[in-house]
């Protein structure tokens, strides 16, 4: 009975210890909130000025409609940037790995583009590829794209050169070394330069459509401001947190899946344990 209760203890920990932290998280925002309406009542602030949560809230279910379209219309050029950013990001990464001839002709160049201003090669990109959905994807990919190559690049140099050569006594080939350690050490530090580029991603797809769009929250928060519709600017706003914080959450996810073997998803999660 007493390995009985046990297990359903620890089972119950191990259910109600996240949901905790989520909750703490949830107290702090709501908090937040609650301040900042107080605040905007008591100075008598006016909303165009800085509207209450509650404003932003109305104002954000009377233009649901408007914004939810803007809303998918960012999200093409967000996800499909940020899909490109992370495969070709990795592969590049990977060739560094295996050619320290290309890396040394390569690595250079990625450096020197990330030094160029994004936002003052958007316009190029509307001139060469018009303002449709490929200029914007460039873009994203361009904000997101060095973050994963250098963690990538990090990852792969980073493996512990003893470990290589007990991999090696063992007999194991240079393919299966590579499977079996390069790539599980590597994870951890690549999942820090895919999340990073997820959250590069909103703000990325944005930028392109301050650039020149007629569509998307971009140019929804262009118009809002131009009329000084500030809640409704607020409203835009927290509707590209929520996408970006979709996509950072998404791939968190997987990482969690991928690697819950690793020390720091066990950090993670023991002073959550230990709250409880």
């Amino acid at each position: 009975m007493a390995t009985i209760r046990s297990g359903t203890s620890g089972t119950l920990a191990g259910w109600l210890g996240p949901i905790a932290a989520h909750g703490r998280t949830i107290l702090s925002f709501a908090a937040l909130l609650v301040i900042w309406e107080a605040c905007v009542h008591l100075l008598e602030l006016k909303p165009y000025i800085l509207p209450p949560p509650s404003t932003v809230l109305y104002t954000l279910v009377e233009k649901g409609g408007t914004i939810a379209g803007a809303a998918w219309y960012t999200a093409q050029p967000m996800l499909i940037g940020f899909a490109f950013a992370v495969v070709i990001g990795i592969a590049l990464a990977l060739s560094f790995a295996v050619s320290r001839l290309f890396e040394a002709m390569v690595y250079p160049q990625i450096v020197f583009l990330q030094i160029i201003p994004k936002i003052a090669v958007a316009p190029l990109f509307m001139i060469w590829f018009g303002y449709g959905l490929t200029s914007k994807v460039l873009i994203v990919f361009l904000l997101s794209f060095f973050p994963v190559v250098i963690s990538a690049v990090q990852a792969f140099r980073s493996v512990d050169p003893e470990i290589m050569d007990l991999a090696r006594v063992t007999g194991a080939s240079a393919w299966r070394m590579f499977w079996k350690v390069q790539v599980p050490h590597a994870l951890p530090t690549l999942f820090t330069g895919i999340k990073v580029a997820a959250a590069l991603a909103a703000t990325a797809a944005v930028v392109a459509e301050f650039v020149s769009s007629d569509r998307g929250l971009g140019y929804l928060l262009v118009d809002y401001t131009n009329r000084f519709d500030t809640p409704g600017v607020f409203a835009a706003i927290l509707v590209l947190s929520l996408m970006g914080l979709l996509l950072y959450g998404a791939v968190e996810l997987v990482e969690r899946l991928t690697i819950p073997w690793h020390v720091s998803r066990r950090a993670a999660e023991g002073p959550i344990l230990a709250a409880t």
